[in-house]
């Protein structure tokens, strides 16, 4: 199973997102000293899920780094995160 798809299903189980994008960066970083090379190492994820509402960034960066933990001390290198409740307004794309 891709790494990809075990953000998608370990994130969809765990949050129940209404909104789940998930974009494989590890492209724009092939070649760098700290990359591993494997093309699935470097993930950007924007999730909106009421999972989020009432909590801080921090408090949403921590769950979602909870439920990515083994991805994260292995094969994923780095993890950019936007994470909102349902009633925020979502910046423009």
């Amino acid at each position: 199973m891709s790494v990809e798809r075990d953000i998608r299903n370990k994130l969809t189980a765990a949050l129940a997102p209404e909104v789940l994008e998930i974009v494989n960066e590890s492209h724009r970083h092939a070649g760098h000293a700290s990359s591993p090379g494997t093309g699935m190492s470097h993930f950007t994820i924007k999730v909106v899920s009421a999972a989020f509402s009432g909590k801080s960034r921090l408090e949403r960066h921590r769950m979602i780094n909870a439920v990515l933990a083994e991805e994260l001390k292995g094969a994923v290198h780095a993890l950019a995160i936007e994470a909102h409740a349902p009633e925020e307004r979502l910046p423009p794309q």
